[in-house]
């Protein structure tokens, strides 16, 4: 088994998680203006992405740009990783891929606490993906907890490019918002990345 076997049920069984389901939890967030390289590159790119539907199209030409445009904000201060083997502890069934990972470290060739943003790419479904980002923030959870950083939040996204869904990790409460963002809303979904990365730096 591995992350993405785990349903929103399995989850919160193995893991003894709550879950707190709500509309509009990030709905107080400043937008950040989006960059016109953004927004030229997006522009470019949503037809190609969209016409090819695949969640490897939408997962490079969409959700990558979005999360490259975070670490440019950032610069130095946060790492990008993209399809990286993230296994914390097999005997949980807390391995496997993990679409995109961000941490608040200056390592850049491998995974150092600690891990803040976990990202998970859908086709379509999204409902269907929070299983598996939330074990992937349980086990950063642990995996930071292994390293001696203690930051008490990771936040989670599923996101098939168009649509995103924003979730966040505090001890053992899920905080999910059932409000979706969608890529007309891009500097709100930049707003609540930036803002979140601005708290968990503080941590």
């Amino acid at each position: 088994m591995s992350y993405s076997n785990f349903s929103l049920e399995e989850v919160k069984q193995k893991f003894n998680l709550k879950t707190i389901e709500n509309s509009g939890i990030f709905a107080d967030i400043e937008p950040i203006e989006s960059s016109d390289l953004l927004q030229t590159i997006l522009q470019d790119n949503l037809p190609v992405a969209i016409a090819s539907n695949s969640e490897k199209a939408r997962s490079e030409m969409i959700i990558a740009p979005i999360l490259v445009e975070l670490k440019r904000h950032f610069k130095d201060e946060i790492n990008l990783f993209s399809g990286v083997n993230f296994t914390v502890d097999e005997t949980q069934d807390l391995n496997g891929i993990c679409d995109f990972l961000i941490t608040h470290s200056t390592e850049k060739l491998i995974i150092s606490a600690p891990i803040i943003i976990l990202v998970e790419a859908k086709k379509e479904d999204l409902n269907a993906g929070l299983g598996q980002c939330i074990a992937e923030m349980v086990a950063a959870q642990i995996f930071n907890q292994k390293e001696n950083n203690n930051i008490s939040i990771v936040l989670g996204v599923v996101t098939s490019g168009t649509n995103w869904r924003f979730l966040k990790l505090e001890g053992d409460t899920v905080y999910i918002d059932l409000t979706e963002y969608y890529l007309s809303d891009l500097n709100k979904i930049l707003g609540i990345f930036c803002s979140s990365v601005d708290q968990l730096k503080k941590m």
